[in-house]
């Protein structure tokens, strides 16, 4: 049983390292909490009657950035996750997916309002990124 533990350590003792090095992009909270920004900014955007909390975006922006660097990012990584135009690419991808899936016509800006509200409504963390003008 000593030996178990002693090697359970050992191995949650090199795993830390192990994790700090996976792409951004595969930290959950992290790919989600940007997802949720990115969503919600373009709700602000092409919605005319919502506009963005900044305060609370500005204060997910430095815990998200803060957490990454807790788990052993430099700022560097975190940069060029920011930066990275393939990342962009993918998460509008991702967000367009889930705004067509909750009923958002591009063309059809009532359409990103109606989205806006309802995660207004239902208090998510996208809602909590925005505010009916």
């Amino acid at each position: 049983m000593r030996q178990l533990t002693v090697t359970l350590c050992i191995l949650a003792f090199c795993a830390g390292p192990a994790f700090a090095q996976k792409n951004l992009r595969d930290v959950r909270a992290i790919d989600d909490a940007v997802f949720d920004v990115a969503v919600a900014d373009q709700i602000r955007k092409k919605c005319p009657d919502i506009a963005p909390r900044m305060i609370k975006a500005l204060t997910l922006y430095r815990s998200v950035k803060a957490k990454a660097r807790q788990l052993g990012y430099s700022d560097a990584q975190i940069k060029a996750y920011a930066d990275s135009d393939t990342e962009k690419a993918r998460m509008r991808a991702k967000g367009e997916a889930y705004m067509r899936a909750n009923g958002v016509v591009a063309s059809d800006a009532q359409s990103y309002c109606a989205l806006g509200r309802k995660e207004i409504q239902k208090s998510s963390r996208i809602g909590s990124l925005l505010r009916e003008k």
